[in-house]
C-alpha cells in the first residue's frame, strides 16, 4: 500500500483548489450572456453572477432553485423593469422568483413587476430558505418583495443598505416589503417610504430585527402602517427614523399583534433610540395588543397622539412633544439630527439588554442607504442620533458601514454581521467593514463547511491516489 504525506500547507492549497468549483459568470454588452436570466439558467450551485449595470434587460424575468447564487449588479446597479406588463413576470409572481435554499442579491434596481389578478407581483418573490438583499431599489412593484419560506418558521432574511418606494397596488394587501412566516427577519440601514396604502415594512417572523432605517412616509403619500408586525415575535426596533404623513390610510404608526390569529409565541417588543414624527395631527406611535410589556426607552415621540396603546408598557426616559421643542435639525426635511442646546441631549438611559441580546444602538442611519457607527458622548442621547457622535469605534479603521456589499453588525440583530458572508451567500459576497460574527443566514454554512474540513482533507487524499482531477466551471 502506497502512503501518501501531505504538509498542512499543501493539504490546504489542495482544499482551496479542489473545492474552486464556483464559476464567475458575466452578463452585459460584450459578455458571455446577454441576460441575466441566461446565466442563472446555466449556473451551478455558488456561482457568481455578475450583472453589467451598462445593459438593458427590461422584460427579463425567471425562477430558479439552484443554491447558493450571487446575482450582482456591477458598475453601478443594474436595471430590470418589468414595464407594469404581466407577461414579463416569472410564473405569474414575480421578475425573481427564487425557490433556493439560499440566494443573494445585490446591487438591483428591479420595478414596474405585475400581476393579471391577485396584484401580487413582486420585484423579488422569495419561496426558498434564506436570502440577503443587499444595495438594491425597488420600485412601482405590486409588492417591493414578497416572501414566504418554503416550511413555515424556518429561514432568515437580511436586506441591508435599500430602497423601497411607491410599491402597493393601492388595495391595502400589497406592501413595500412583506416577508412572511420566517424564522428571523432583519432590516437594516435602508429606506422605505410611499408605499400606495400598504405598509412600509410588514413582517410575521418568528424573531425581527429593525436596525437604524429611515422609515418615512413622506409628504402627499398613503402608507398604512410604517411598521406591521401582526403575529408579535421577538422584536428589536432600534435607531429608526419614523415618520407618518398627513395623509396616511392609518393613524397608528408601529402596530403589534393586531391578528390573533397565527400569533407567534413569543411577545417581547423592544422599541428603543428611535425618533417617530407624527405629521398626521392624531393616532398612536406604538399600539399594542398584547399583555406582555413592551419596553419604550430612549424614544423621541415628535407630534400629537398617544405613544402606546398599552397601558402596562415600561416607559423609560422618552421624549415627546408635550415636554417641549426636542430641537431637531429640520423635521419638514426628514432630518432628525438633534441641535446644540437639544434637551434630548445626555438625557438617555443605558438600554442594557432585553431577552438576552444588546438594546444598545450600534448605528446611525446616514441618509441616502448608509450608516456609521453610533458612538455615546458623554450619556447617551435620546433619540436615532447622538449629538457629536464621531462615527468611528475607538480602535476601529473608521470605513463606512453602509456601502453595498458590506455589514455593520449590529449587536442587537443577533445575526447578520459582518464577516466576508454577512447572509445567505456563502459565496463571499461582499466585503466586511465592521467587526463581529460571521453572522446571518450564511454562518450555518460556513460552519458546515469547517466541520467537514477533516472529511475534505480524506476526499482530497483519495483524490490524489486516484489520479483524478475535478473539471473546473467555466462562464
Amino acid at each position: 500500500m502506497r502512503i501518501v504525506i501531505v504538509s498542512i500547507g499543501t493539504l490546504a492549497t489542495l482544499l482551496v483548489a479542489t473545492g474552486a468549483h464556483a464559476a464567475t459568470r458575466t452578463v452585459g454588452p460584450g459578455k458571455t450572456y446577454a441576460k441575466p436570466c441566461e446565466a442563472i439558467a446555466a449556473a451551478q450551485a455558488g456561482d457568481v453572477i455578475e450583472v453589467d449595470a451598462a445593459g438593458t434587460y427590461d422584460g427579463d424575468h425567471c425562477s430558479w432553485s439552484t443554491d447558493n447564487l450571487t446575482v450582482r449588479g456591477v458598475n453601478g446597479r443594474a436595471k430590470i423593469d418589468g414595464g407594469k406588463d404581466p407577461a414579463n413576470v416569472a410564473a405569474q409572481k414575480g421578475i425573481f422568483v427564487i425557490g433556493a435554499p439560499n440566494a443573494t442579491i445585490e446591487n438591483f434596481e428591479l420595478s414596474g413587476a405585475v400581476t393579471n389578478a391577485g396584484g401580487n407581483g413582486a420585484g423579488i418573490r422569495h419561496e426558498g430558505v434564506n436570502l440577503t438583499v443587499r444595495g438594491c431599489y425597488f420600485h412601482d412593484d405590486q409588492n417591493g418583495i414578497l416572501g414566504n419560506p418554503s416550511a413555515a418558521n424556518t429561514g432568515e432574511v437580511l436586506i441591508e443598505n435599500s430602497e423601497f418606494d411607491r410599491n402597493g397596488a393601492g388595495d391595502g394587501y400589497t406592501h413595500n416589503m412583506y416577508l412572511g412566516h420566517y424564522a428571523k427577519f432583519t432590516l437594516r440601514h435602508s429606506y422605505t417610504h410611499g408605499a400606495k396604502v400598504g405598509h412600509l415594512v410588514k413582517s410575521r417572523a418568528l424573531e425581527n430585527h429593525i436596525l437604524s432605517n429611515r422609515i418615512t412616509d413622506e409628504a402627499g403619500t398613503t402608507a398604512s402602517y410604517e411598521i406591521n408586525l401582526p403575529n408579535a415575535g421577538l422584536s428589536f426596533v432600534i435607531g429608526n427614523l419614523i415618520e407618518q404623513s398627513s395623509t396616511s390610510e392609518n393613524p397608528a404608526i408601529i402596530d403589534y399583534a393586531s391578528e390573533s390569529d397565527g400569533m407567534n409565541p413569543d411577545h417581547h417588543l423592544f422599541v428603543v433610540n428611535n425618533t417617530i414624527v407624527n405629521d398626521m395631527g392624531k393616532g398612536t406611535f406604538v399600539q399594542n395588543a398584547v399583555d406582555e410589556p413592551a419596553v419604550l426607552m430612549n424614544n423621541v415621540f415628535v407630534g400629537p397622539g398617544a405613544v402606546t396603546s398599552q397601558k402596562n408598557a415600561v416607559l423609560t426616559t422618552n421624549f415627546t412633544s408635550e415636554m417641549g421643542d426636542p430641537k431637531l435639525a429640520n423635521a419638514a426635511a426628514y432630518d432628525y439630527h438633534l441641535l446644540e442646546g437639544s434637551p434630548c441631549v445626555d438625557a438617555g438611559t443605558d438600554p442594557g439588554q432585553g431577552s438576552g441580546q444588546s438594546l444598545v444602538p450600534a448605528s446611525e442611519y446616514d441618509h441616502p442607504l448608509k450608516s456609521k457607527p453610533r458612538v455615546s458622548v458623554g450619556t447617551i442621547d435620546i433619540g436615532a442620533y447622538e449629538l457629536g457622535n464621531p462615527g468611528v469605534v475607538p480602535g476601529d479603521a473608521g470605513a463606512d458601514a453602509g456601502a453595498p456589499g458590506t455589514s455593520s453588525g449590529d449587536p442587537a440583530s443577533g445575526g447578520p454581521g459582518s464577516g466576508t458572508s454577512g447572509g445567505a451567500s456563502s459565496s463571499g459576497a461582499g466585503s466586511s467593514a465592521g467587526s463581529g460574527d460571521d453572522g446571518g443566514c450564511g454562518c450555518r454554512v460556513h460552519r458546515a463547511r469547517n466541520a467537514l474540513a477533516p472529511f475534505a482533507a480524506v476526499a482530497v487524499l483519495g483524490l490524489l491516489a486516484a489520479r483524478r482531477r475535478r473539471p473546473r466551471a467555466s462562464s
